[in-house]
């Protein structure tokens, strides 16, 4: 194809936009002059850009999942069950999305981030208080966390109000009760503020709804997801891990953590305990 024809092409795109002096932009719409700004380097080493990019851009989607998470708890406590099911997977997907990322991190060799790793400071994804409201709403709360954002007045009162806030899973707990499925009081009575423990009235109320599924199948879709999603989640966690034992060993975390034995101990915190010890049972 010669220029003549490509320029014949070009020109049948009359309607294409390009006079923005009184229209909002692509760029005006994302404000991608800010987001494109955001990118400082401590360092002068070619590789702390990728380094923080990648934590930017997992913020970006860690605030994409409190999002669609707090929709689809309003949705389930509404006992309106089948909108969060798209929502849920959606979440999945994202979760998809961020366990992916740490594998381009992983590219950053230990030689190469040690290069860069002093200017952190004190500074650590432990820290990182989205991550931590995203626990919060699956379930895995932990007040001793919080005192790490009480240099910040309004994330340390957002943070307090999520951990008081009920779980999707309380919500999916209600839900089962709401159908006329019995669960212990002290259950649905308890301190939202701390950790679901298993209950043997909750496996059992699950039980009843995976045997009998024709009669409770939005509540086994819900079980699913939940499944999917804290699934995810324990991925994300394990890539998270390895990639920082790929990285820096068993060296010390900037922010004062052990660091990777810290890391392995969280994976020891499973999400919805009921949804898998009941498949030993069924």
């Amino acid at each position: 194809m010669n220029s003549s024809e490509e320029n014949s092409k070009l020109e049948l795109e009359k309607n294409i936009q390009t006079d923005f002096k009184k229209a909002m932009s692509y760029g005006d719409y994302l404000h991608l002059d800010k987001i494109l700004a955001s990118q400082h380097r401590l360092s002068d080493h070619h590789d702390e850009m990728l380094f923080i990019i990648i934590h930017q851009a997992s913020e970006l989607w860690m605030k994409l999942i409190i999002h669609e998470l707090t929709a689809s708890i309003g949705y389930i406590r509404r006992n309106d069950l089948e909108p969060s099911f798209k929502i849920l997977s959606r979440v999945s997907r994202i979760q998809q999305q961020l366990i992916q990322s740490w594998s381009v991190l992983s590219t950053l060799t230990p030689s190469e981030y040690l290069e860069f790793r002093d200017k952190l400071g004190q500074s650590s994804g432990f820290q990182s208080y989205q991550n931590r409201m995203i626990e919060f709403a699956l379930g895995n709360k932990n007040t001793h966390t919080l005192a790490v954002y009480q240099h910040q007045t309004q994330i340390y009162e957002k943070m307090q109000e999520a951990l008081h806030k009920p779980s999707i899973y309380d919500a999916a707990i209600q839900a089962l009760v709401a159908r006329g499925i019995p669960v212990d009081v002290e259950v649905l009575n308890r301190d939202l503020s701390k950790n679901h423990e298993p209950n043997e009235s909750v496996e059992e109320a699950w039980l009843t709804v995976y045997r009998n599924v024709d009669q409770y199948w939005d509540l086994y879709e819900l079980a699913e997801k939940l499944v999917d999603i804290g699934n995810q989640q324990q991925l994300w966690r394990f890539n998270h891990m390895s990639t920082v034992e790929r990285i820096i060993g068993h060296k010390q975390g900037t922010g004062g953590s052990s660091g990777v034995p810290y890391l392995k101990r969280i994976l020891d915190q499973h999400f919805f305990p009921e949804l898998w010890s009941l498949r030993t049972k069924l």
